[in-house]
């Protein structure tokens, strides 16, 4: 089976890992919502090898993820399975960081809202989410390619748009997490940073 690759996933993933470092180094199980093609969790868990990194995606993506995950070799990624946000049966099992990069707004506002549930039911008590990608702040985009990507996701599937951080807080507060930080990131995206409250 042919490996999947992202060109924006291999451009992007040392920024976010210099982003992360203070915050994965005091981690020990990471949950990958959505883990696409494996990039990250494979970079990821290399540079911070005392991790042990759960990675899930949709059942249509869990194939490439795995033969990704497979080639890799790493031995700290546990092998995927599915997550379906809207229908998760949550587990015993609670996670010190949460991971998720370029969902929220290929999700519909529905299932955004389950991710903050799958979310503040398998944080561990001291836990983080991290969540990362293009946001709006106040109703308002950051740039023109932005708005320019929010029209054409928009067109593609009413139920997608890239999200307002307004709304997404309002979801993290109804599951008791408040908002720890903000980080800018490269193409105008950002790093959105929850703990529990």
């Amino acid at each position: 089976m042919e490996i999947p690759f992202n060109a924006a996933a291999d451009r992007n993933k040392e920024v976010i890992g210099d982003a992360l470092a203070k915050y994965l180094a005091n981690a020990t199980t990471v949950l990958e919502i959505g883990s696409g093609t494996g990039q990250h969790a494979n970079y990821l868990c290399r540079r911070f090898d005392h991790l042990q990194w759960q990675v899930t995606d949709q059942r249509a993506n869990l194939d490439g993820l795995r033969a990704a995950i497979a080639q890799s070799a790493c031995e700290n990624i546990l092998l995927p399975f599915e997550l379906e946000v809207s229908v998760y049966d949550v587990s015993d099992k609670h996670y010190s960081f949460i991971y998720s990069a370029n969902t929220a707004h290929i999700m519909g506002i529905e299932e955004v809202g389950s991710m903050f549930e799958v979310v503040s039911s398998s944080m561990a008590p001291d836990g983080i989410f991290a969540l990362y990608g293009p946001f709006k702040e106040n109703g308002q985009h950051n740039s023109e390619g932005n708005t320019a990507f929010d029209r054409t996701l928009r067109s593609e599937d009413p139920k997608m748009g890239i999200r307002d951080i307004a709304d997404l807080q309002e979801m993290a507060g109804a599951g008791s997490l408040a908002l720890l930080k903000q980080i800018a990131m490269p193409s105008n995206n950002r790093l959105l940073l929850w703990k529990n409250s």
